[in-house]
């Protein structure tokens, strides 16, 4: 770690922003009595961070703020931050917000480099400062003020005494400024960075015609930070939300003790039953019984007395429970004894980022024994590759750190198999993989179910052909004399070649999985 000016970093005090996830990617905050600039494009989401670091200290330890604006009028800031909860008009009454108001006046005449008095604006600033006994300052942003100099060098200087004047009346504070490109220069002028102690670069990228916002510390002088671009989305009722994936660590709690996956073969099929603290993919082509599977899984752990969660991003609320009234499951009497929470979401009605916020929500406010998402193919549509990955990563890591069982489904692209862009994210993080494949036999559409991994279980290694009737799913015997079923390349085999590859495996069949 390096450090700056000779100071360690035991030395450096941080300062917490109460910024839901920003803390953490920060390492504690920002540092204290320092000047932090946040630098982004139009959209970026800067005034809005300018605004939740005062708002957050007022909400969680009654510290008040001054925010100073060069652009938007007093009024607009007001309104703008109104449905985030942000009643910044009662907070000035209460002295836990002042303003101080540079932006231009309507009708107001140009004001050139001689007649612009910035000692005069620091002043201001300091006497609203010690007024409400001020802790942090928001200055929204550089570029209005800078429009009224013309000279690089005074620009810079200018803003150097910005900077000492805010160290000076030992207030945290951070300055905005715009840039011009996403992966360009840091800010407009090509000197904000290196005047001010810290710089947080906030991004919103159009990626395969999606955006996607991210948020990146650039530099703490003297102290350390997270590395790297973190996904954030802005939520109406809070703000920004930052989602930390380097702070998932792997210290989630394991068990042996098994539940039911509601049907009492696939429970012999994976040795018992699914561990308690488990997540399963269940991956299939359309119609192969995915949404039978997560009806059995809920209607299972509601027979037990269990909590269950569904959302549903393919099927609505009307056709989910018309299918489980089918399958001779009741989900409208299982949410009036309180044991089943359904979610029914379009994918398309916010960014991924949105769904995973709402989605812990949801599961912390419910309190569930079991979660079931069908399916995460829906969820694929309304994201990046990049941003899908982030999404399972966090969703996985949230579930199992609650010790929760997880039910997800995927589907495939083909009717007869092949691996899903979803599978191939989530394989690796998921503790079983179920797969429901079609198989063609003699010009006869049949459906088939193998469990392809289990971890820390021995089960059962065979493709077993299935049956869906009134009463749900129905595993019966393994298919014989044949191979390719999971490729979908069927080859019908001789007794005798079948003995003679039995022969060569015979070692590898019992081996447990990993």
């Amino acid at each position: 770690m390096s450090t700056g000016g000779g100071e360690s970093q035991r030395h450096i005090d941080k300062l917490e922003t109460y910024i839901p996830g920003f803390d953490l990617v920060a390492l504690g905050g920002l540092p204290r009595g320092r000047t932090t600039l946040i630098s982004g494009t139009a959209g970026s989401a800067k005034t809005v961070f300018a605004c939740q670091f005062l708002a957050e200290a007022i909400l969680q330890k009654q510290e008040s703020g001054v925010f100073v604006t060069f652009e938007e009028s007093t009024s607009d800031i007001r309104k703008n931050v109104i449905g985030f909860g942000w009643d910044i008009q009662r907070w000035e009454r209460e002295n836990k917000w002042a303003f101080v108001d540079a932006s231009p006046q309507p009708g107001a005449e140009p004001i050139i480099i001689g007649e612009y008095d910035l000692g005069a604006l620091l002043a201001r600033i300091e006497n609203a400062v010690q007024k409400i006994n001020a802790r942090r300052v928001s200055l929204d942003s550089l570029g209005a003020i800078f429009t009224q100099f013309t000279d690089t060098n005074a620009l810079r200087r200018e803003l150097f005494r910005v900077v000492s004047a805010l160290k000076t009346m030992g207030v945290t504070a951070i300055i905005t400024a715009e840039r011009t490109e996403e992966y360009g220069d840091i800010a407009r002028y090509g000197f904000e960075e290196f005047v001010t102690d810290n710089v947080v670069i906030l991004r919103n990228v159009m990626e395969e015609e999606k955006r996607r916002r991210t948020l990146e510390i650039l530099k703490f002088r003297g102290t350390s930070h997270q590395k790297g671009e973190f996904p954030f989305t802005i939520m109406p009722d809070q703000g920004i939300v930052v989602i930390p994936l380097s702070a998932i660590e792997l210290k989630q709690k394991s068990t042996d003790i098994r539940i039911t996956a509601g049907n009492a073969e696939l429970d012999k099929m994976c040795g018992g039953g699914f561990f308690r603290d488990s997540v399963v993919l269940v991956s299939g082509a359309t119609g192969t019984g995915k949404t039978l599977m997560v009806t059995s899984f809920m209607a299972g752990g509601a027979n037990n007395g269990e909590r269950c969660l569904l959302f549903a991003f393919e099927e609505s609320r009307e056709q989910l429970f018309r299918n489980a009234i089918g399958w001779g499951v009741d989900f409208e009497q299982m949410e009036k004894e309180g044991k089943l929470k359904v979610v029914c979401e379009y994918p398309e009605t916010t960014g991924i980022e949105d769904h995973l916020i709402q989605m812990k929500k949801v599961i912390e406010k419910f309190q569930p024994n079991r979660v079931a998402v069908d399916s995460l193919s829906a969820l694929e549509r309304v994201s990046t590759i990049k941003g899908f990955r982030e999404f399972v990563i966090s969703l996985t890591s949230f579930i199992k750190h609650r010790e929760l069982a997880g039910l997800f489904t995927s589907t495939t692209p083909t009717l007869l198999g092949g691996t899903s862009i979803t599978e191939a994210h989530i394989s690796t993080t998921t503790d079983s993989i179920i797969l429901l494949r079609y198989v063609e036999i003699y010009g006869e559409m049949r459906r088939g179910i193998t469990v392809l991994k289990m971890r820390g279980s021995m089960h059962d290694k065979e493709i077993r052909e299935f049956t869906i009737d009134g009463k749900g799913m129905h595993i019966g015997k393994p298919f014989r004399n044949i191979s390719g079923i999971l490729s979908g390349n069927f080859v019908h085999l001789a007794p005798a070649e079948i003995d003679r590859i039995g022969n060569l495996f015979t070692e590898d069949d019992a081996l447990t999985d990993e």
